[in-house]
């Protein structure tokens, strides 16, 4: 059902969010808060449309608040007398709060980028009066308890949806895209990497979501980590798709059938066979070995993914749990935090050289604007919404306060006329288009923060004036020096990400985070393609660079799987084999490969399982790291 262009659940979403601004500013005037503002801003940073992200986004603003509180007593306290060497500090505070946010994703990123925007609100804010640091962090840390607990219980009691159900469905449909994938492999249809990019970034990009199952309910624990275990093992699959499909052999039409029959979770009508094009004069060759494993551990990990799902629907832990590791650059974090630490301290300058009145105030809104947009995928587009939200929240917050309300002081009025300007601005939130969505989220922030509601409500023309002017003047300077000292570009992140890939797979030892186990060392390359993918489709010039992100990717994960088989083989009398296969992965020298391979094909035991892995997996090495035409003549002259 539809209503003046908008779903039924965006009214219903709408609607709660007035609510819970509504009590929490009832409560902040009830207990005589001294910032109830911050209470409802809260609330407005909170809205989301389930519970398990409204909750754990609740958890991490507490937590980044209360470190921000830290700070800035620490900060206040060491720096306060120290004249101008204090804005140096709050600038290195500002980048390495930046830096932490760069490292992290989802509401991890945003507790850090938090604690730079606390300590702006409190220790930049009272730069002057570093006596009521204390007493102005404790106000603020109730404030947002406030808007937490107004937050949850209107989630509550309206009976909020799960999130669970819609992130089970966006991995099915993934599961299902991945299915389609490795079905067009296995009938030889041209596939291109941008497409198996594309499938990366989205599994990756649920990662934060997923983390956020955790706080929905009772069982959320357990669905978030089989959903985390679903997307390893999505990886994991597309990356075995990827190898049956890079292997130089033709199968037959009965074998497609079978294999695309199994992916579709039909049960095995006859055993496997190797096709009469694999066959050297009667018995099977190397790469009919490989192509038989290679079959097998598709359909394992495919049979492992819909597991995964059905403990995700049934609310129970998987038979595997896996880590999903995160991907960040040092490099390119360390940059954006040094860069974002300049534009806090040009802004500071400005200022200082000015010597304008209330620049405290400018400042700490320099620090929340640097702040959220070190959280967002485009710093430079958050600003310009920026630029553009200020002053329409300064409109909205002078019509509200001077047009509807009107010197009236009723808390019942008061909720009232915020009802229209709430309610519009979180419609805004909910439409599917994201900078409209983001508009509204931060139109609906600066119009509380500029309204202010304080109960007696005041309404002095001058001091409404002031801070918009100053409010308004924040984005404007914050946007000016990004302009003089620009975010890093994604031509430049990409050509940093491209450098460590190579840097990774030229290293003998790929697998040095002895830690992680194969598959989770693969989602952790993901997390990288997720990010190459994310700047080189800003760089149309640059989409080569997905090319080479997935061969590497491809190659990594070859290696890492040729690792765990022959880790079974470390002891006893293939140990030598072992040991010179591991050599020729080392040097990457394909020739090698192949004739470890064939060494422990010859020496193996028959209805030995881990050497015919082993050599399986490094035939698959020697196609990945070598012309695949030369691999599968060299390959095609050798005898089981």
């Amino acid at each position: 059902m539809v209503f003046a262009g908008f779903p039924v659940g965006s009214w219903t979403f709408a609607v709660r969010i007035w609510l819970a601004v509504m009590l929490a500013l009832y409560a902040s005037f009830w207990l005589e808060l001294d910032a109830p503002s911050s209470a409802a801003i809260t609330v407005a940073i909170l809205a989301l449309p389930t519970r398990g992200q409204g909750l754990e986004k609740a958890a991490f603003r507490v937590f980044g608040t209360v470190i921000g509180v830290a700070a800035s007593i620490a900060i206040a306290g060491l720096f306060s007398q120290t004249g101008s060497l204090i804005l140096a500090v709050f600038s290195a505070w500002v980048g390495l709060c930046v830096y932490a946010a760069g490292m992290l994703d989802g509401n991890r990123a945003y507790a850090a980028a938090l604690c730079c925007i606390t300590v702006g609100l409190i220790a930049v804010q009272q730069i002057d009066s570093p006596l009521q640091v204390f007493t102005t962090g404790v106000a603020r840390g109730a404030a947002i308890a406030i808007g937490v607990f107004a937050t949850g219980l209107v989630n509550d009691v309206l009976a909020v949806p799960d999130y669970h159900p819609v992130l089970f469905n966006r991995l099915e449909a993934l599961r299902e895209q991945v299915v389609n994938y490795a079905e067009n492999v296995v009938r030889g249809e041209t596939t291109s990497p941008a497409v198996a990019g594309g499938l990366i970034r989205d599994i990756a990009a649920l990662r934060p979501e997923v983390a956020s199952l955790a706080t929905e309910s009772s069982s959320g624990n357990a669905r978030s980590a089989a959903a985390r275990a679903a997307m390893v093992d999505l990886v994991s699959e597309l990356f075995l798709a990827r190898a049956l499909g890079a292997l130089p052999i033709v199968t037959s039409l009965a074998m497609r059938a079978q294999i695309t029959s199994e992916l579709r979770g039909k049960p095995r009508t006859v055993p496997f066979a190797s096709d009469s094009s694999t066959q050297d004069d009667g018995s099977s060759g190397l790469l009919a070995v490989c192509l038989a494993w290679l079959r097998e551990e598709l359909l394992r990990k495919n049979s492992d993914v819909r597991g995964h799902l059905e403990a995700m629907r049934a609310g129970m832990h998987p038979a595997r749990e896996w880590r999903a590791p995160l991907y960040r650059s040092h490099r390119i974090a360390a940059a954006t935090g040094l860069r974002t630490a300049i534009h806090f301290a040009l802004a500071s300058i400005f200022f200082v050289v000015t010597g304008w009145p209330a620049t405290e105030v400018c400042l700490t809104l320099v620090a929340v604007l640097i702040g959220l947009s070190s959280i967002a995928p485009n710093a430079r587009l958050t600003m310009t919404l920026a630029v553009l939200a200020t002053p329409m929240a300064c409109l909205l917050a002078g019509i509200l306060k001077y047009f509807v309300l009107d010197t009236v002081s009723a808390f019942q009025l008061l909720a009232i006329g915020l009802a229209p300007f709430v309610i519009a601005l979180a419609l805004l939130i909910t439409l599917p288009n994201p900078i409209y969505s983001s508009l509204g989220r931060l139109t609906l922030v600066f119009m509380l923060a500029v309204l202010a509601p304080t109960n007696p409500q005041t309404y002095d023309p001058t001091t409404f004036l002031v801070t918009c002017l100053f409010v308004c003047l924040a984005a404007i300077l914050t946007f000016a020096a990004q302009l003089l000292f620009p975010p890093l570009s994604n031509d430049r992140r990409l050509r940093q990400l491209l450098r460590e890939t190579r840097h990774d797979l030229s290293h003998p030892n790929v697998q040095r985070h002895r830690s992680l186990a194969p598959e989770e060392a693969t989602f952790r390359d993901a997390a990288r393609v997720e990010l190459i993918v994310a700047a080189s489709s800003a760089v149309p010039s640059n989409a080569l660079a997905v090319d080479e992100a997935m061969r590497c990717f491809d190659q990594a994960a070859t290696l890492r799987l040729c690792g765990a088989v022959l880790d079974s083989l470390v002891s006893g009398r293939l140990a030598d084999a072992a040991l010179a296969a591991r050599t020729s992965l080392a040097q990457r020298d394909t020739t090698a490969m192949l004739a470890a391979a064939k060494a422990l094909r010859e020496t193996a035991l028959p209805r030995d399982e881990h050497p015919a892995s082993a050599c399986a997996a490094l035939v698959l090495a020697s196609v990945m790291f070598g012309p695949a035409r030369s691999a599968a003549a060299s390959v095609g002259q050798g005898r089981p």
